[in-house]
């Protein structure tokens, strides 16, 4: 059984710092960002440049190029809407520690990011929604369904397919959160790999509480057989939650220090 999959989150454009130094080319802030994820026990790192509809594709090569040479290829998940940034940022990529990972398909308007990671043997996050939010499970896996066969005809493995169930706010939405548990479930017994922006399920909640929320969430997920989330690896109590439960779920071999690992 293989660890669970930490992607750090947070070198994202909704970010001020980071979308002035991505418009600038200002590596320091983040650099500092990666650092702080890497150290913490993130593995992938997500790059988030935002719609970057003008100088995208320059602006992910650029970002892609400055964290690989600064952290020994450290894998990355590609993060925009601006297909041909993929695309390039793809072009530049060492795969030494780990195939990219396009973020991401779903089963509309974005489903050709299937066939873009199909084309470039990557990992593709498919999230299980269409034009909107699936109102139950049936829909999530009719959607799910979609996204296999459309990677599988493109010649993908299964496995790198990341299913995303869509973590949905608790505050308001607080009757749908067993379903969406169910779901990782369902990809779980069909030996499909899953993940998702995890800290969604805590939006709105005070400060203080996020954490808690996050890590009851995430236990929750990796009893239910999630592989992987995109959360924040600075939170604490969450990586500890995390590296706690790949222990239990006999992932990873215990020793005393394995807080430290």
């Amino acid at each position: 059984m293989a660890k669970f999959v930490v992607i750090g989150e947070r070198i994202s454009a909704t970010a001020p710092s980071i979308n002035r130094a991505l418009a600038e080319r200002d590596p320091a802030p983040i650099l500092k960002r990666a650092k702080e994820q890497l150290d913490a026990g993130a593995y992938y790192l997500d790059v988030n440049i935002g719609p970057a509809e003008n100088d995208g594709e320059e602006i992910m090569k650029w970002a892609v190029q400055l964290l690989q040479s600064e952290f020994d290829n450290v894998p990355l998940a590609l993060d925009t809407a601006n297909k041909k940034a993929i695309e390039a940022g793809i072009s530049v990529y060492n795969r030494s520690k780990g195939k990219p990972i396009v973020n991401s398909a779903d089963a509309a308007g974005r489903i050709e990011y299937v066939d873009l990671a199909a084309a470039n043997d990557a990992i593709v996050i498919a999230l299980c929604n269409g034009e909107g939010i699936a109102k139950d499970n049936d829909e999530r896996m009719m959607y799910c369904q979609t996204l296999l066969e459309r990677g599988m005809e493109h010649g993908m493995d299964a496995s790198d397919l990341w299913f995303d169930p869509l973590f949905l706010v608790i505050k308001g939405m607080q009757d749908k959160q067993m379903q969406i548990l169910e779901c990782i479930k369902m990809f779980s017994d069909m030996g499909l790999n899953s993940t998702g922006g995890l800290s969604n399920n805590s939006n709105g909640m005070p400060k203080h509480i996020r954490p808690i929320m996050d890590s009851a969430m995430v236990a929750m997920c990796m009893t239910m057989g999630m592989t992987s989330a995109i959360v924040n690896p600075c939170d604490l109590r969450l990586m500890e939650t995390i590296k706690s439960c790949d222990v239990i779920k006999n992932n990873t071999l215990f020793a005393d220090s394995y807080l430290e690992v």
